[in-house]
């Protein structure tokens, strides 16, 4: 479990393809790797992976043929970028919001604006992912914590501020660019509950409360 507040940026120090699998090794300078240990969950671009090996400012993560097709891991190289936070330990404070690590899809940038000193951004998404997309709620966007500003159809808009900008992979955004979208998992399981009282109506009185969660009196 991870929280969306990205520690820093790591590179993409080497890339080893195997039959299977491919080992990505990154390098950080911005973060203080000490107590990593071999196991641990990492978040890279808000994917969820597993140290494989560690030394110094280095570690390494395996990644599944498909976690590459499946998210925007595949378009990595050598020199890349990439956001990275450490799991969440029992104690911490949770800053951003829950999310897991479990990538939902991937999303284009439609645009990218500067508005002051901070920078609007629009992502364009399939009506799959939009649906979970809502005002004022939380959106992971290459496992950065960001609260949503707008929502249009297929499209919501995100505000990134300086700070962020710093911290993370955003601050080279550009139209155009393929990003990772994990939407809250609150709507997930809302849906889930609302889709078994269709289907089993076997509690009316949360199915009434969950449709009408909401809505204007």
């Amino acid at each position: 479990m991870f929280t969306g507040l990205v520690e820093g940026i790591a590179n993409v120090k080497d890339l080893k393809k195997g039959s299977k699998e491919v080992v990505l090794t990154f390098e950080s300078k911005d973060v203080d790797l000490k107590g990593i240990a071999l196991g641990d969950s990492i978040a890279i671009n808000g994917i969820c992976l597993t140290v494989v090996s560690f030394k110094g400012s280095t570690f390494s993560v395996e990644a599944s043929h498909e976690t590459l097709s499946k998210t925007s891991l595949g378009k990595l190289r050598r020199g890349s970028g990439v956001n990275i936070e450490r799991s969440l330990r029992v104690g911490d404070r949770l800053g951003g919001h829950f999310v897991t690590g479990h990538v939902d899809g991937t999303a284009r940038i439609s645009s990218v604006t500067p508005v002051g000193r901070s920078v609007e951004i629009w992502v364009s998404v399939s009506d799959e992912l939009a649906k979970y997309i809502v005002e004022k709620g939380s959106v992971a966007i290459d496992g950065i914590s960001l609260t949503v500003n707008e929502v249009k159809r297929q499209s919501f808009s995100v505000n990134i501020i300086p700070h962020t900008q710093d911290k993370t992979t955003l601050q080279s955004a550009r139209a155009g660019d393929i990003v990772n979208i994990e939407c809250d998992i609150i709507g997930k399981y809302v849906e889930k509950f609302v889709m078994i009282g269709k289907e089993g109506d076997k509690d009316k009185r949360l199915r009434g409360l969950l449709e009408n969660f909401g809505k204007e009196k």
